[in-house]
């Protein structure tokens, strides 16, 4: 197996929360540092023991313990925001790898409580601390507390997120004139292109 398709199936077995703290940009990108031996298996607290165990499956690496300086092992969790204090700032939702905050420009912002991963990374975007972690899994800890579709769920939301910043950038990069629809359909076609190969081999 090539270290793409090996990326691509251990891609698979991630959470899919997006949170960084596997000390890369996102899951893709940890899957990636694994598969070519750039990364160990265990840095992964949103997968916790199960998530390590799963990786070392694929991999043929030995299970390891989860690194405790990437965190420890909890219940999934989803973010609220304290709309009495929001100021509208909009750095949490820039911050969000799934879109999963709504809101304008200086109004008040609010989660959308299926589309977040608990990542965390809205937290200390915001400037006024308004945004806290409440539980919603229970004691259930790792992929106890996660599920298959809320993983594919997450990957979809980050891939689309993906695709939209892409074109962002492309639309923002041409020159006055450009042909912008040309442009967003062929990211967009791009960003999904790979992502149906990387389901494709995961399968």
């Amino acid at each position: 197996m090539d270290n793409d398709a090996l990326a691509a199936r251990i891609n698979a077995a991630l959470p899919q929360t997006q949170c960084t703290r596997c000390g890369y940009p996102d899951c893709a990108a940890y899957a990636s540092a694994i598969a070519n031996g750039r990364a160990p298996i265990n840095q992964c607290p949103p997968g916790g023991a199960e998530g390590v165990a799963r990786l070392a499956a694929i991999t043929g690496l030995p299970a390891l313990a989860l690194n405790p300086s990437n965190g420890s092992e909890a219940p999934r969790t989803v973010a609220v925001i304290d709309e009495d204090w929001c100021i509208g700032c909009t750095l949490c939702a820039k911050a969000c790898p799934t879109d999963a905050i709504t809101g304008i420009h200086k109004r008040m912002h609010t989660i959308i409580e299926a589309h977040c991963t608990g990542c965390e990374l809205c937290v200390p975007a915001c400037p006024v601390d308004c945004i806290a972690m409440e539980n919603a899994s229970g004691d259930a800890t790792g992929w106890a507390a996660w599920s298959a579709p809320l993983q594919q769920h997450a990957r979809e939301r980050h891939e689309s997120r993906l695709a939209r910043l892409a074109q962002s950038d492309q639309v923002a990069a041409a020159p006055p004139g450009a042909p912008q629809a040309d442009a967003r359909q062929s990211t967009i076609a791009a960003v999904l292109a790979r992502a149906r190969a990387r389901n494709t081999q995961s399968a």
